[in-house]
């Protein structure tokens, strides 16, 4: 016999995801897992883990909105293949072509997913050529540093007068390290 399973997800702790689970109650779920203070980038979330774990071939996990199990398209994408290896399919409340459990629910999400496969395909090669580019005309990928060549002038002269590297960092208002790797190339003592 084939279940209605609910997973409901908050972001941070003082959120209340009981809106979440009349929802999915009311939709027909049997049982509603909620995890609390969870990221959707974050796969091992504890009762996400269990409600993977309740569900069997044939069940519907039923979401209010994708994004309470996957925090990107290509994490949304992989989870509904997974779960559809298993025999299970997945329904969303608010967003009616996300729902596996009917031959077009399947055809459409088998055109998103491929669109977004696409997208991210794109955004890959785009970028591979954007840092060949940069490469090519002497750029490091990487934004740059903090440290410009007079904060460096700076940095040294306080270094020379005593200054810790703690001390040198909040005069110029960056970060210790920055001011440690900026010494560190110009070969002076980096110890705080």
């Amino acid at each position: 016999m084939s279940n209605v399973v609910g997973y409901a997800r908050v972001s941070t702790r003082e959120q209340n995801p009981a809106a979440q689970e009349a929802e999915l109650h009311a939709a027909g779920a049997v049982r509603v897992f909620v995890d609390r203070g969870e990221s959707s980038r974050v796969r091992d979330r504890p009762q996400w883990l269990a409600c993977l774990d309740y569900l069997r071939e044939g069940d519907t996990l039923m979401v209010r909105r994708l994004d309470r199990v996957a925090g990107s398209e290509t994490m949304a994408i992989e989870t509904i293949n997974e779960l559809h290896a298993r025999g299970v399919n997945i329904k969303s409340l608010t967003e009616p072509d996300i729902d596996t459990t009917t031959p077009m629910g399947r055809a459409l999400f088998g055109i998103v997913a491929v669109f977004a496969q696409l997208r991210a395909d794109t955004i890959r090669d785009n970028t591979k050529r954007g840092l060949a580019h940069a490469r090519a005309h002497g750029r490091v990928g990487g934004r740059p540093s903090v440290m410009t060549p007079e904060r460096t002038e700076a940095a040294l002269r306080m270094r020379a007068q005593g200054d810790s590297i703690a001390q040198i960092a909040r005069v110029l208002g960056i970060g210790a390290s920055s001011v440690s790797r900026a010494l560190a190339k110009t070969q002076a003592p980096a110890t705080i």
